[in-house]
């Protein structure tokens, strides 16, 4: 039988892992600390699945962040020729909205990619806020393009960031963005690793602006 799409959504992934562990819905979201609603519509893909709401079910089960994508869409081959590029035009990302945080995710339609562009608008103004700190393997950039945010960590004290500073990190390493100030704060955050472009491409596939709830960044 030929997989569909649906077949391959990461929500139904998730379940399978979560009953291979024992777990019901309802003990799973104690564990992670979410609504059992949100983890309900999560499994039945009818919330976004963002690479962040990805990055915090995995770590929950613990899952592998590369190997959990690499099962849930088989890998496509690479490209035959050399020169590929992806525009992306202002106001034309693809991407997921909450009360805290916008991820958008620039050359979306570019499959196979190195390292995994998102645009970020940094809402949160604590630790709870924002979900609780999460990890994931590979490394990221971040570049602040305008406002203000600190970078937290497991490891270093909170780093404040103001617009054009930039921090290169492990992000093996548990981290989360918080808002500083009243201005609004966007950055560039730039992963690379194993796994990376699966997660961009589910996100960006099921990205849902009524989106609720659970973040990681």
């Amino acid at each position: 039988m030929t997989k569909t799409a649906s077949d391959n959504h990461p929500g139904r992934l998730l379940r399978a892992a979560r009953i291979e562990q024992g777990l019901t819905l309802r003990a799973l979201a104690t564990r992670l600390d979410m609504p059992f609603s949100t983890l309900s519509k999560l499994e039945n893909g009818k919330m976004a699945m963002t690479y962040d709401k990805l990055v915090r079910l995995a770590q929950g089960l613990g899952l592998d962040l590369g190997s959990l994508v690499a099962g849930a869409i088989p890998a496509e081959k690479p490209p035959a020729a050399l020169g590929r590029r992806s525009v992306s035009r202002a106001g034309e990302w693809q991407g997921a909205t909450t009360e805290r945080y916008t991820h958008l995710y620039p050359a979306g339609d570019l499959l196979d990619k190195m390292m995994v562009p998102i645009i970020i608008d940094v809402k949160a103004r604590s630790i709870d806020d924002v979900g609780g700190l999460v990890r994931h393997s590979g490394e990221e950039y971040l570049h602040v393009l305008s406002g203000a945010m600190e970078l937290h960590s497991d490891l270093y004290a909170p780093l404040p960031l103001a617009k054009g500073d930039s921090v290169y990190f492990d992000s093996g390493m548990a981290h989360a963005y918080v808002l500083v100030g009243d201005e609004p704060c966007r950055v560039l955050s730039v992963c690379a690793g194993p796994g990376m472009q699966r997660f961009a491409e589910l996100a960006s596939r099921s990205a849902d602006p009524a989106a609720d709830d659970v973040s990681g960044h």
